[in-house]
């Protein structure tokens, strides 16, 4: 099968100009037959059915039926707007208005009722179940297929049909394939204006994203146009009606939820407050929004109260629209409740109320409703399964022939105008896009995609060559990156995109962040100002981190937080107490250098270098903030979250086989103290003070089971399992079996192995068993002690535990090795910031690890 040619326009009135009266399936291909007559005539010539009889503009009977069954019955809205729709919808299909009662399911007192009501209202279909075309008139019909019943009902006897297509087939314009919906879009404004837009029509789905793109961008532009918003497209209309239902969310409604509402209000509380309750939020414009939804939840406030209310927010703009609207229904007066609420959305929903519309600009058509669009140049945009109709499962409709119907009406909507163009997307996020299903039984081969069609690929060029800018006249400088903290390098190595995101995107507050900086907060107080706290005074110290996490935490959890800050604090108390900063030389300073909770609270200052200690190390390009500096050579970091061992810290920092989570804190404060510190041993701790929550409840807490403590060595690693005090510890606090070998050899037999082999560059205890070094470590150990099964088991112990020194621990070669990775990384990522390349999604590792990563819907796949 292929596309039928539809005959033009001029070919039509040529077939039907002799004829009394001309009867057709859509208004505008009458309007535009009409426009063809050679000299005026009384009555009309060209007309649809629904105008010959009822001499109006046709309207939306299902809304007026709709309105009639909810004032005169005692249907639900739902009931009646369900009742009406399947009343005319048989009506339409049979002739009869009393049709749908022969059906079992719908033979009910209630539908009886309601058709007794609807067969009796001023409606187009009561005027076609009583109007008959004279039979005197000649009387022509152009697309009889596509007439209803109903619509056919009027027809006399004698008439005369006309096919809308010819025999020859239609040559298809080729589909122009685009990357993204909005290079359609701007493909589209290339060629209209506002001087042309009268000769340009848009064909698309109502329901998709290119109908508030179009609306949007040629309103941006503008470029008149019609057809195209409706009442609820109206802002102001969505806005009310969406705060009306915020005000039945609750107390726990997130600012994020209405951030439209707020913008639209003028209410601007930034991004940082998005995933905090808006009830809680200290905020003057919180108040306000939640001053009005406390009115309408009291049950004080009318509609039309509530709309007068809205228009005072909006600077004393007037709706009367919408107020008219609500008069309609019969609500104006009635106090505002939830279930009125969802009545309202129901409606608004379901039916398009009348709007006033300027016929003039580009003309914007509903694919799935359009057939004739009279305009020169047509538009069609998307083409895609969204344009296919269903037909309605109801038992009156053949579905087979209101797939014919449809079909017609699609071939006919293609060929509009003198010159069509078919603009798609050939994906979406990846995945193809799939073709409108009618093309599969119109064109004779297999696809899946537009791209299997034949299609032509085509790029918009946003270049401007007409703005009068020179191309340095915009140029900016990059900035350079001198230092990255620990936090930027984990995002960078996951995916160097996401860093990049990061940079350009602001991110709401979080609950887990907020409470972990009223810890840090805590912690640093108690340093300061260990006298001021008790353990009787707990419980106050919870209420003000209760407080301060208001805004985050639902009232149902609150007890539930008031445990985990309890412990928390408990655990933050105890590691302090037994591990109180040496202070030493360092300086403590009488006054607050930075904003904390608890000595607002507690009206007390804060200030040392010894907390919250920042440092911008630009000889090493590494920044950060320690928390505690315990000792000159002991850094000290609070943890939330779940711990981690130090086999666990260390292996997702390592650099020869990156960690799909990788984390390089210790590390990397641990390089900024060896600058500080140099040939000394550090340590840095981690003070999971969460961890043990449920062992507290018990009673049965231990602090050091919260403790992860990372060691760095000033010496290679080699160097330092080659000395002597190595071997004794192996020899001393090995396995069984590695105590019973080594304690038969002496540390010089134990030296020959690393005289005699290389060590090999791993972290696998079983690399490191295979290897030369390993083999010649058993058979040296053999020699000495003798060939028993002790003696091998033994030395594999012995090397495993080499392997836990490697693998729990720092040396100096890996941070000299990190510090190279690091200028590694900047250069990297400055020569990025330059223009260099592109930002990649992944780049270091085979794909991010998606978990960790916070802008996920910015991260194209592949060169896009």
């Amino acid at each position: 099968m292929s596309i039928k040619q539809a005959k033009p326009l001029q070919q039509l009135y040529e077939e039907v100009h002799g004829y009394d009266l001309v009867i057709v399936p859509d208004a505008p291909l009458a309007s535009a037959l009409n426009r063809h007559l050679e000299r005026p005539r009384l009555g009309d010539f060209a007309t649809t059915p629904r105008r010959a009889a009822a001499g109006r503009r046709e309207q939306v009977e299902e809304r007026t039926v709709f309105l009639e069954l909810l004032h005169e019955t005692d249907l639900s809205w739902k009931q009646a707007a369900y009742l009406g729709e399947e009343i005319i919808h048989c009506w339409e299909y049979t002739g009869r208005p009393d049709a749908i009662l022969e059906y079992e399911q719908f033979n009910t007192a209630s539908v009886e009722q309601a058709v007794e009501y609807v067969r009796e209202l001023d409606t187009t279909s009561r005027h076609l179940t009583d109007y008959t075309i004279d039979g005197a008139k000649e009387v022509a019909v152009i697309g009889y297929p596509q007439l209803t019943e109903l619509e056919r009902s009027i027809l006399p006897d004698d008439h005369d049909r006309v096919d809308r297509f010819t025999d020859q087939t239609f040559d298809r314009p080729p589909f122009r394939l685009f990357d993204t919906s909005a290079d359609i879009i701007d493909a589209l404004l290339n060629t209209v204006t506002p001087e042309n837009a009268d000769d340009i029509a848009v064909v698309l789905d109502a329901g998709s994203e290119f109908s508030a793109l179009v609306e949007s961008a040629l309103d941006a532009e503008d470029v008149p146009f019609y057809g195209g918003p409706g009442f609820l497209d109206d802002r102001d209309h969505r806005t009310f009606l969406r705060l009306l239902r915020a005000a039945f969310r609750g107390r726990d409604v997130r600012v994020g939820d209405v951030q439209p509402i707020l913008e639209h209000l003028g209410l601007d509380l930034g991004i940082n407050h998005d995933e905090k309750r808006l009830h809680r939020l200290d905020a003057p414009e919180a108040e306000e929004f939640s001053d009005w939804c406390a009115a309408i939840q009291r049950g004080d406030w009318t509609f039309e109260t509530s709309l007068t209310e809205y228009e005072s927010l909006r600077g004393g703009a007037e709706f009367e629209a919408f107020r008219e609207e609500l008069e309609t229904l019969g609500i104006a007066t009635q106090p505002v409740t939830e279930a009125r609420v969802d009545d309202l959305e129901f409606y608004l929903q379901s039916y398009e109320v009348p709007v006033e519309h300027e016929n003039e600009g580009v003309l914007l058509a509903d694919a799935t409703s359009a057939t004739h669009v009279d305009r020169p140049l047509v538009f069609y945009l998307g083409l895609d399964d969204d344009w296919t109709r269903t037909p309605p499962h109801r038992p009156w409709v053949d579905r087979e022939t209101e797939f014919e119907r449809h079909l017609r009406q699609f071939q006919l909507l293609l060929q509009n105008g003198a010159a069509q163009y078919y603009l798609v997307r050939d994906t979406v996020g990846g995945d193809p896009v799939t073709p409108c299903l009618y093309f599969e039984e119109l064109l004779e081969e297999s696809f899946n995609r537009f791209s299997d069609l034949g299609a032509e690929r085509y790029t918009v060029d946003r270049e401007d060559t007409e703005s009068g800018f020179e191309a340095d006249s915009t140029a900016v400088q990059p900035e350079t990156v001198s230092t990255i903290s620990q936090s930027s390098l984990s995002t960078y190595v996951n995916s160097p995109r996401d860093y990049f995101f990061d940079r350009l995107v602001e991110s709401p507050d979080k609950d887990y962040f907020r409470e972990g900086n009223l810890f840090h907060d805590f912690a640093e107080f108690y340093v300061h100002h260990p006298d001021a706290v008790s353990t009787d005074q707990l419980e106050d110290l919870v209420d003000v981190m209760v407080e301060e996490m208001e805004p985050f935490v639902r009232d149902v959890d609150r007890e539930v937080h008031r445990t985990r800050f309890r412990a928390g604090l408990s655990n933050l108390i105890a590691f302090l107490d037994e591990h109180a900063p040496d202070v030493g030389d360092f300086t403590i300073n009488d006054h607050q250098t930075a904003e904390n909770t608890f000595a607002n609270a507690y009206d007390r200052p804060i200030g040392a270098d010894i907390t919250e200690r920042e440092f911008d190390n630009e000889e090493i390009s590494i920044d950060g903030k320690i928390d505690l500096v315990q000792s000159a050579t002991r850094l000290v970091d609070y943890k939330s979250g779940s711990q981690k061992s130090a086999s666990q810290v260390v292996k997702n920092s390592a650099l020869e086989d990156l960690s799909d989570t990788p984390n390089f804190q210790a590390l990397l404060y641990l390089t900024h103290q060896r600058s500080r510190q140099p040939d000394e041993q550090l340590e840095f701790v981690f003070v999971h003070f969460l961890e043990n929550i449920d062992d507290i409840v018990r009673g049965e807490a231990n602090l050091e089971d919260t403790l992860t403590t990372i060691t760095y060595y000033p010496t290679p690693y080699v160097e330092y399992i080659k000395r002597k005090a190595t071997f004794a510890q192996l020899r001393d606090d090995g396995s069984n079996d590695c105590q019973k070998t080594l304690s038969q050899a002496t540390y010089d037999d134990y030296l020959t192995v690393f005289e005699a082999a290389e060590f090999p560059s791993t972290r696998e205890s079983d690399a490191l068993i295979a290897s030369e070094f390993g083999e010649t470590f058993t058979e040296r150990m053999q020699d000495v002690v003798g060939d028993y099964k002790y003696v091998q088991n033994g030395c594999e112990q012995a090397m495993r535990d080499l392997m836990r020194i490697r693998n729990q621990n720092y040396f100096e070669d890996d941070l000299d090795a990190f510090e190279e990775f690091v200028e590694e990384r900047l250069t990297e990522l400055n020569d990025r910031r330059a223009g260099g390349e592109r930002f990649p999604v992944a780049d270091l590792l085979d794909e991010p690890n998606y978990r960790r990563v916070d802008h996920r819907d910015l991260l194209l796949e592949g060169d896009r």
